[in-house]
């Protein structure tokens, strides 16, 4: 299946970007769609309620998006939200991040089952799809390749059965180079050749892939294995949590603990010790933050992509 009989780009569409074109996805989205002679409404940068207002004012048919946006759309007003007539809307693509599961399931309720995921990079090594169906029998997978052979391998190389996490390896995809960084590129690359871009995951049974996270995110912990982004899932399921970041701190004991950073919704105000007690049926006992900040953002690229280096330099000075 190509891109365009998945998304069901053609001449009629209509596509909105809400993010800045010197990102690889939403540049080459713009693109697809003016090659196929459509139509692309480019915002300066994203606004929720502006957003809604160009789909009903322009009638946009498809629409590119990461996490962020849906936790910042979700978190409007009722009646703001219910103002605008999204009836054209037929695609609503979203990548870059995984996606916690109460989010995606939120926006699913409220657009439909318009909403198709991807997994890939700018590497081009492998495409994974995921439709909204599939995507409700399968919640938190990124769908099955359709560029590409995955192969899920421990750090010795060795192949991992279906449920066991590892590295994510393509076979099969293009081959590429970091610029000025023939290191950088050779670690890319495994005695197959097949390629990486050292993301951690597992496939099922019938082939559908799970991230769980970057290798350079995932935090060492007395021994065990802690992905931020399962921790940042259980965390935003808290009904007064819009956005949240988990990183592992030096702790002299354990090697590394995890630590939360929370954004509150509008007028409320969250626990620490409430939001523990909320996450700690869906976390084991290493997993639970030691410790819950409360901030009033979260660094983020215009993207939307979470800057964990810089909380990370926060949280050491």
């Amino acid at each position: 299946m190509t891109w365009k009989d998945f998304y069901g780009f053609d001449e009629s569409t209509v596509y909105l970007s809400p993010a800045p074109l010197y990102h690889a996805a939403p540049n080459r989205y713009v693109q697809r769609t003016i090659d196929g002679g459509g139509t692309a409404v480019i915002t300066r940068k994203f606004d929720a309620v502006q957003c809604l207002a160009l789909i009903e004012k322009h009638r946009i048919t498809h629409s590119q998006w990461v996490p962020t946006m849906f936790v910042r759309l979700l978190a409007l007003p009722a009646e703001t939200r219910a103002a605008h007539d999204l009836s054209s809307h037929r695609c609503a693509i979203h990548a870059a991040a995984p996606c916690p599961i109460p989010v995606k399931r939120a926006m699913i309720d409220w657009w439909g089952p318009i909403i198709r995921e991807y997994y890939a990079g700018s590497e081009g090594i492998g495409t994974c799809f995921i439709d909204s169906a599939d995507w409700l029998r399968k919640p938190g997978s990124v769908g099955r390749p359709a560029y590409g052979r995955v192969h899920i391998l421990d750090d010795d190389g060795a192949a991992l059965p279906p449920g066991e996490v590892g590295r994510i390896w393509f076979e099969g995809g293009a081959r590429f180079a970091y610029h000025n960084d023939p290191a950088k590129t050779a670690e890319a690359y495994n005695a197959q050749g097949w390629a990486t871009l050292h993301d951690l995951g597992h496939l099922d049974e019938e082939g559908f892939l799970y991230l769980s996270d970057r290798r350079a995110d995932l935090i060492l912990s007395g021994g065990v294995n802690l992905y931020p982004a399962e921790i940042e899932a259980a965390l935003a399921t808290h009904p007064d949590v819009v956005d949240v970041a988990v990183v592992g701190v030096a702790d002299a004991e354990f090697g590394e603990r995890p630590v939360a950073l929370v954004v509150p919704r509008a007028g409320a105000a969250v626990d620490a010790a409430a939001l523990l007690a909320h996450a700690r049926p869906l976390l084991s006992g290493p997993k639970l933050p030691v410790r819950v900040d409360v901030v009033a953002e979260l660094p983020r690229s215009e993207a939307g992509k979470l800057l964990r280096r810089i909380i990370k330099e926060r949280l050491r000075g």
